[in-house]
C-alpha cells in the first residue's frame, strides 16, 4: 500500500513551491548559527527632553548572541569611562543619567550602534541626539496700533525658534482663543491677519502664545493693543496718539477689490519632499471680505489627498508625490474684482526603497544575490559595506561579485557568511539596510504548531500556515485527508512562506491538510485541520422608524448562525456605544427605546459578532415632535384696519408644519383671553391681518404639524386701531310674545371687538305688519331684549335693531317679522269618528279647526284614549288615559296597540305654543275578537300504567270568547324519535282537566295544548311525561333469578368457560392453534378484535378492551340492564328529587314532563345488574 501511494504521488501533477533566492527573506530559527540582525533602534533624528534621562535604543538577535559597541561622532564611545552611561544587559541600549545631575547638551551628537558575533557585524542608523529648546521672546515694547475701520491689519507674532518648532495660537487675557473666520485668521507663520477691521476688533489684549510640546511649556508675547477708528474719530484721535503710535491710513477706507497679503508679489516658489504634507497659503485683504479658491494649472487637484483648511486660505496635500509638482493658483474674489497668486511647487525626494536587500540563507555550493535599489531626487548614491567596513577594504571573497546595486554570490561556502550594509544617500537623507548571508546545511523543520485547527467562514479565504526552515530551502507540497494527490489548480494558491490559501472556502473543503517540506537532507510534515462554518447572517434587519416623541421605538435583529458558534449582539448609536440611559433597553436581538426624545434620533446598528465573523445592519430612528414656537414676530405696513405680521418658523422636528394659527388678545373687553384670528399655510411666514377699529391688539403665532400644536410664540408688540362707526348690526333678531298682550324683541349683542368705538347703543324699532305705517323706536344700551306691552294677541309685527356708537350708526338693518303672544285655542275638532282596522289597530278622523280659532302657531292634534274594559263580562277593568300626538295640520291618525275585544273611549284636541284647546265629544270604539294567549300553565298528574291526566289554566288574555282547546300528543322512543301525532278538541265549558287512556306503559309522551276563539288558535304550551312500568313483569324477572334450574344453568356455563380457558392456555404455550382459533381465522368476526398481551386478556381469543356484548345482546355498554324496553329513568321526570317506592314495589310520587325547550335525553336505569337481567339479554 505504501508503494502504491508513493507511485501515485509521483505520477500526479505536483504543485511545488520553488523558492528563488532573489528577494526571499527566510526566518532562521534562533537555535541555528546566524549573523546579527538589528531588531530595534532609536529614530535617526532623536530630540530629547533635557530634563529626562536619555535612552538610545539598540537591540539585535543572532547566534552566538551579539556583542554591542557604540561610536559617537565617528569615533569609539567608551561607555566604561563615563559613570553616567550604562548599557542594558543582553542589549545595546544606552541609558544616560540626566536626572541625577548630567547635562543633556554634553551628550548631543551622532551615535551608531554595532552588533557583532563570529558570523558577522550589523550596524544601526546614525542617530543624531539633540535636546529640545523652548526659548522666550526677547523683551520688546509694542506700541498700540490704531487702524481705520475697513482697513487691513497684520499682527506679527515672530515666535522664537525652538526645537522642535512651537505651535502658535492667539488668546486674550482670559485665556480664551479668538474666534477666527474668513475675515480674521492665523497664518502658517503665526501672524494674525485681518482682511478688514471692524469696530468690534478694538481691544488691548491680543496675545501670541507659543507652545513647546516636547518640554510642555508655553511662552507668550507682550499683549498688542488695537483701536479701530470710525471716520468721525479720526481727527481727534490722531492728535492724541500721533506721538509714536502707528496709524494705518489717513482717510476713510471704503469697499475695495482684494489684494494678496501673503505670499508677497504675484508668484512664489516652494519645495517639498516626497511623502511629506504640503501646505500652500494665500491670505487676502479687501472689503467685502474676499473668498479664496484654488486651482492647479494644467492639471487637477488630487481628489483624495487634498483639502482646503483655514477658511479655504490654506491648501493641504498629504502624502506628496512627484505628480504633485507644478503651478498652483490661488484667487481672492469679492464683487468688486479678483486678485491671484501663483505658487510653483518643486517636489524633491530623500532616498526610498525600490528593492531593499533581504537576508540570504544558502546551502554550501548554492548561488544567490543581494539587491539594493533606491530612488530619490536627486538620484541617491549606493555604497556597500561588509561587517561595518567599506567593501573595498574588506577581505576578498572569490564567491562574491559587486555590480553597482547588486552583489552576486557563486558556490558559497560557510566562510562566506557575513552581514552586508547598503547605504543609499542624497542631499535630503539616507537609507541604511543590513542583510546577512548565512551559509547552512540543515534538514527541513516545521515552525508552525502541529495539528492546528483553523475555523473559517464559508466563502471566505482560508489560510493554512506552514512555516518552515531548511537549507537548501525545502520544496513544499500540500495534501488533503488521505488523498495521495498533491493539491493544485485554481482553487489553491501556494505562497512562498508555505501558506496554502483557499480563496473561497466551501463546506467540502473541511478536512485534514498535510504540509510536506523536502530538501536534500530530509523530509518533514505537519498537519492542519480546517473547519468551514456557516456565515452569520441577519435574516430580519432593524427597520427604519418614525416615532412620535414620548413614544416607544423597537428595533429587531434576527440572526442565523452556525450551530457551533455563539453570537453576541451589541447595539450602537451613530457607530458609538449606546448612551447610559435607562430608557435604552437592549435585550439580545431587540432594542427598545422608551419615552423617545429628540436626542434619541440617529442611526442604530445591530452588530453580531462570533469568534470568526461579524455582521451588522443599520436603521435610522426619526423622532417626530411638535414644532418649536415661531420667533421674532414683527408688525409692518400699519393701516387703519390691517397690519402685516411676519415671523420666523421654529424647528419642524421632522414633521412639516401644516399651518400657522394667528391669535390675538385685546385688553379692553376680554383681557387675558386669546382668540383665533386667522390660519396661514405652513409655507408662509407673513400674513395680512384684517382688524377691527377701537381695539388694542397683541398677536401670537402657533405652528401646527401632524403631531400637534407648538407652544405659542412670544407676543408681538401692541397695535391700536382708531375708533369708527359700527360695521354691523346685531344678529339673531326675533320677536315672540310670552303673554297674549306683549311682544318680546331679542337679539344677539355685538361682541366687544365689533363695537368699533365707545358709547355703543341699540335702536329697537317695531310696527304692526298690517295697518301700521309708522315705526315706533327706543334706544337701549347694555341689554339684548326689549318687551313691547299692550299688543293684540298673536299679531304679526315688523322688527329691526340698529347699532350706534359715539362715531355714528351701523348700516340700515334688515327687517324681520315677529308675533305677539299666543292664547289657547278656542274650539275643539269636530266630526270625530273612529274606524276599526283590526283587533289592535284603529284609524281616527276629524275635521280641523278654523285657523283663526287657533290663536297661535298650530303645533298639531292630540288623541286622548282610555280602555273602558273588556267585552267579556267577567273581566272588566279600567286603565289610565293615554295620549297620542300628531304634529302639524293633520285630519286623521292611526291608533295602534289596542287590546282585542275591548271597549275604548277617545277625544281629539288641537294645541299651539300656548297649550291645548277644548276636547271634542267622546267617541266609543269597540275592538273585535282576536286569538288568545297560551294557557297559563300545563302539568301532568296521576301517571298510571296506560293513562295520564293533564291539568291547565285558561289564558290570561283570552282576547275573545274561548271556544275550546286543542290537545295534541305523540310518543317518543328510546332514540328520541317522535311517533304519530294524535289530536283532540276539548270544549271550553269549564274544562281545565283531561285524562288520556289506553296509552303504552313506560312510554314517554310529548303534549301540545292551545286555546282558540272564533278568530283562531293561540300559541301553544308543551310538556312531556312517562307512563308507569308493568309491575307484574318486574316481579317475574326477580322470581326467575331465584329458581334452582336457573342457578344450575349458570354454574354449568361458568364451568364450561373455565375448561375452555385452560385448554387455550395449554395450546398457547405449545405454540399451536386450538380449533376455535382456527375457525376464527377462517371466519373472522369483524366485531371481535384480538387484544394485546399487555391488556391482561387470556391468549389471543379475547374480547376487546371495551368488553363488547355478544351479538343480539341489549346490555348497555356500562353493563347495566334497563327495565322493560324503556331507556329512561323515572327519576329524571319527577318534579322533586329521587323517586320513592312503597313496600310492594310500586312507585310513589308525581310524574310530570320536562319543558320542550330542555334537551330530551335517554337516561339509563339505576337498577344494578342481576343474573335475570343477564339472561334476558340473550332473549
Amino acid at each position: 500500500m505504501a508503494g502504491m501511494k508513493s507511485s501515485r504521488r509521483c505520477s500526479c501533477s505536483v504543485l511545488v513551491l520553488l523558492l528563488i533566492h532573489l528577494g526571499a527573506a527566510l526566518e532562521v530559527p534562533l537555535d541555528l548559527p546566524q549573523p546579527p540582525t538589528i531588531t530595534n533602534q532609536s529614530p535617526k533624528d532623536y530630540i530629547i527632553d533635557p530634563r529626562d534621562n536619555i535612552l538610545i535604543q539598540c537591540d539585535a538577535k543572532g547566534n552566538p548572541a551579539p556583542r554591542f559597541s557604540w561610536t559617537r561622532n565617528g569615533t569609539h564611545f567608551n561607555i566604561d569611562k563615563d559613570p553616567r552611561v550604562m548599557m542594558k544587559p543582553d542589549s545595546g541600549t544606552l541609558l544616560i543619567d540626566i536626572v541625577g545631575g548630567g547635562k543633556a547638551e554634553t551628550y548631543e551628537g551622532e551615535y551608531q550602534c554595532t552588533a557583532q558575533n563570529d558570523r558577522g557585524t550589523a550596524v544601526s542608523n546614525q542617530i543624531v541626539i539633540r535636546q529640545s529648546r523652548s526659548p522666550m521672546w526677547a523683551k520688546e515694547k509694542i506700541e498700540p496700533k490704531m487702524v481705520q475701520e475697513g482697513a487691513p491689519l497684520v499682527l506679527h507674532c515672530d515666535p522664537p525658534s525652538g526645537l522642535p518648532p512651537p505651535i502658535i495660537f492667539w488668546m486674550d487675557n482670559s485665556m480664551q482663543r479668538f474666534t477666527q473666520d474668513a475675515r480674521v485668521s492665523q497664518g502658517l507663520n503665526g501672524d494674525l491677519y485681518f482682511s478688514n477691521v471692524q469696530p468690534e476688533d478694538t481691544r488691548a489684549d491680543y496675545i501670541c502664545y507659543a507652545r513647546f510640546n516636547h518640554t510642555q511649556t508655553i511662552q507668550q508675547k507682550q499683549p498688542i493693543s488695537v483701536k479701530v477708528m470710525t471716520l468721525n474719530a479720526v481727527n481727534e484721535t490722531y492728535g492724541v496718539y500721533s506721538n509714536g503710535t502707528e496709524l494705518f491710513g489717513d482717510s476713510l477706507v471704503g469697499e475695495r477689490r482684494p489684494n494678496i497679503l501673503t505670499p508677497k508679489g504675484s508668484s512664489s516658489r516652494k519645495t517639498v519632499l516626497r511623502g511629506q504634507t504640503l501646505y500652500l497659503e494665500c491670505i487676502a485683504e479687501g472689503l467685502p471680505t474676499p473668498v479664496i479658491s484654488w486651482t492647479k494649472e494644467g492639471g487637477e487637484l488630487p481628489a483624495h489627498r487634498v483639502s482646503e483648511i483655514n477658511f479655504k486660505k490654506t491648501l493641504k496635500i498629504i502624502r506628496v508625490s512627484e505628480a504633485d509638482a507644478g503651478k498652483y493658483r490661488c484667487t481672492a474674489k469679492n464683487y468688486l474684482g479678483t486678485s491671484s497668486h501663483v505658487i510653483t511647487v518643486n517636489v524633491k525626494a530623500a532616498p526610498y526603497w525600490i528593492n531593499e536587500p533581504k537576508n540570504l540563507v544558502l546551502a554550501p555550493g548554492e548561488d544567490g544575490r543581494l539587491i539594493c535599489r533606491a530612488h530619490g531626487n536627486p538620484k541617491p548614491t549606493i555604497t556597500w559595506m561588509v561587517n561595518s567596513f567599506p567593501i573595498d577594504n574588506a577581505p576578498s571573497d572569490i564567491s562574491r561579485k559587486i555590480m553597482d546595486d547588486t552583489i552576486s554570490f557563486t558556490k558559497v561556502q560557510v566562510s562566506s557568511s557575513a552581514v552586508y550594509q547598503c547605504n543609499a544617500s542624497n542631499v535630503h537623507g539616507y537609507l541604511l539596510a543590513n542583510a546577512f548571508v548565512n551559509v547552512l546545511a540543515e534538514t527541513p523543520r516545521m515552525l508552525s504548531e502541529p495539528d492546528q485547527v483553523y475555523q473559517v467562514i464559508a466563502n471566505k479565504p482560508a489560510l493554512l500556515d506552514c512555516a518552515f526552515f531548511g537549507s537548501p530551502i525545502p520544496q513544499i507540497q500540500w495534501f488533503k485527508d488521505n488523498q495521495g494527490s498533491v493539491l493544485h489548480g485554481e482553487s489553491y494558491v501556494l505562497h512562498e512562506n508555505g501558506t496554502l490559501e483557499i480563496a473561497f472556502a466551501q463546506k467540502n473543503d473541511s478536512g485534514i491538510y498535510t504540509c510536506v517540506a523536502t530538501n536534500t537532507h530530509g523530509v518533514v510534515q505537519n498537519r492542519a485541520i480546517l473547519q468551514i462554518k456557516d456565515p452569520t447572517t441577519i435574516i430580519k434587519q432593524p427597520r427604519y422608524q418614525s416615532v412620535q416623541a414620548m413614544g416607544t421605538a423597537t428595533f429587531e435583529c434576527k440572526v442565523k448562525h452556525d450551530s457551533t458558534l455563539s453570537p453576541t449582539i451589541i447595539w450602537l448609536k451613530n457607530n458609538e456605544e449606546l448612551p447610559d440611559d435607562s430608557r435604552h433597553r437592549p435585550s439580545g436581538d431587540v432594542l427598545t427605546i422608551f419615552d423617545v426624545s429628540e436626542e434619541d434620533q440617529g442611526s442604530y446598528t445591530c452588530v453580531v459578532n462570533t469568534t470568526l465573523d461579524t455582521n451588522s445592519a443599520t436603521a435610522v430612528l426619526t423622532v417626530l415632535d411638535r414644532p418649536d414656537p415661531p420667533a421674532d414676530l414683527e408688525l409692518t405696513n400699519p393701516r387703519d384696519r390691517s397690519v402685516q405680521l411676519s415671523w420666523i418658523p421654529g424647528e419642524e422636528h421632522n414633521s412639516p408644519i401644516g399651518k400657522f394659527v394667528i391669535e390675538y388678545e385685546e385688553d379692553q373687553f376680554q383681557p387675558g383671553v386669546w382668540r383665533h384670528l386667522a390660519d396661514v399655510e405652513g409655507i408662509e411666514t407673513t400674513a395680512e391681518l384684517q382688524l377691527s377699529p377701537f381695539v388694542n391688539y397683541i398677536f401670537r403665532v402657533v405652528a401646527v404639524n401632524e403631531i400637534g400644536r407648538s407652544e405659542p410664540s412670544l407676543p408681538s408688540e401692541h397695535y391700536y386701531t382708531q375708533p369708527a362707526a359700527p360695521d354691523e348690526n346685531p344678529s339673531g333678531v326675533e320677536g315672540l310674545g310670552t303673554d297674549p298682550n306683549n311682544l318680546v324683541i331679542t337679539w344677539e349683542p355685538l361682541k366687544g371687538v365689533q363695537h368699533n368705538g365707545p358709547g355703543l347703543t341699540y335702536k329697537v324699532s317695531w310696527r304692526q305688519k298690517v295697518g301700521d305705517d309708522e315705526w315706533t323706536s327706543v334706544l337701549v344700551a347694555n341689554v339684548s331684549k326689549y318687551i313691547v306691552s299692550g299688543t293684540p294677541e298673536f299679531s304679526p309685527y315688523e322688527l329691526k335693531v340698529q347699532a350706534f356708537n359715539s362715531f355714528g350708526a351701523a348700516p340700515e338693518p334688515e327687517v324681520v317679522t315677529g308675533y305677539s303672544g299666543e292664547d289657547l285655542p278656542m274650539v275643539a275638532p269636530s266630526n270625530v269618528r273612529a274606524h276599526v282596522v283590526n283587533s289592535t289597530l284603529a284609524k281616527v278622523h276629524w275635521d280641523p279647526v278654523p285657523p283663526k280659532t287657533v290663536r297661535g302657531f298650530l303645533k298639531g292634534y292630540k288623541i286622548y284614549y282610555r280602555k273602558q274594559g273588556s267585552l267579556i263580562k267577567r273581566n272588566k277593568r279600567h286603565t289610565e288615559m293615554k295620549i297620542l300626538t300628531f304634529s302639524g295640520d293633520k285630519s286623521h291618525g292611526m291608533l295602534p296597540g289596542l287590546e282585542p275585544f275591548s271597549l275604548y273611549k277617545l277625544n281629539v284636541r288641537v294645541f299651539n305654543g300656548k297649550g291645548e284647546g277644548p276636547a271634542s265629544a267622546d267617541v266609543t270604539l269597540r275592538t273585535p275578537e282576536g286569538v288568545p294567549s297560551s294557557p297559563e300553565y300545563l302539568k301532568i298528574t296521576s301517571p298510571m300504567l296506560d293513562s295520564l291526566t293533564l291539568q291547565w289554566a285558561p289564558p290570561l288574555h283570552p282576547n275573545g270568547i274561548l271556544k275550546g282547546y286543542t290537545l295534541k300528543y305523540q310518543p317518543i322512543n328510546s332514540t328520541h324519535e317522535l311517533g304519530p301525532l294524535v289530536e283532540i278538541t276539548i270544549p271550553a265549558e269549564n274544562e281545565t282537566t283531561w285524562t288520556l287512556r289506553n296509552l303504552n306503559y313506560s312510554t314517554r309522551y310529548k303534549f301540545y295544548l292551545n286555546a282558540f276563539t272564533i278568530v283562531g288558535a293561540g300559541s301553544k304550551l308543551t310538556e312531556e311525561a312517562i307512563t308507569v312500568m308493568d309491575e307484574a313483569m318486574a316481579s317475574r324477572q326477580v322470581d326467575i333469578a331465584t329458581q334452582g334450574w336457573f342457578i344450575g344453568l349458570m354454574c354449568a356455563i361458568a364451568l364450561l368457560i373455565l375448561i375452555l380457558l385452560i385448554v387455550c392456555f395449554i395450546k398457547r404455550n405449545k405454540g399451536g392453534k386450538y380449533p376455535v382459533k382456527e375457525k376464527e381465522d377462517a371466519h373472522a368476526d369483524p366485531e371481535i378484535q384480538p387484544m394485546k398481551e399487555d391488556d391482561g386478556a387470556f391468549g389471543e381469543y379475547s374480547d376487546t378492551e371495551d368488553h363488547k356484548p355478544l351479538k343480539g345482546s341489549r346490555t348497555p355498554s356500562d353493563g347495566t340492564v334497563k327495565k322493560g324496553v324503556s331507556d329512561d329513568s323515572l327519576v329524571d321526570y319527577g318534579e322533586g328529587g329521587e323517586g320513592q317506592f312503597n313496600e310492594d314495589g310500586s312507585f310513589i310520587g308525581q310524574y310530570s314532563g320536562k319543558k320542550e325547550k330542555e334537551t330530551v335525553e335517554g337516561n339509563e336505569s339505576s337498577e344494578a345488574p342481576s343474573p335475570v337481567n343477564a339472561m334476558n339479554s340473550f332473549v
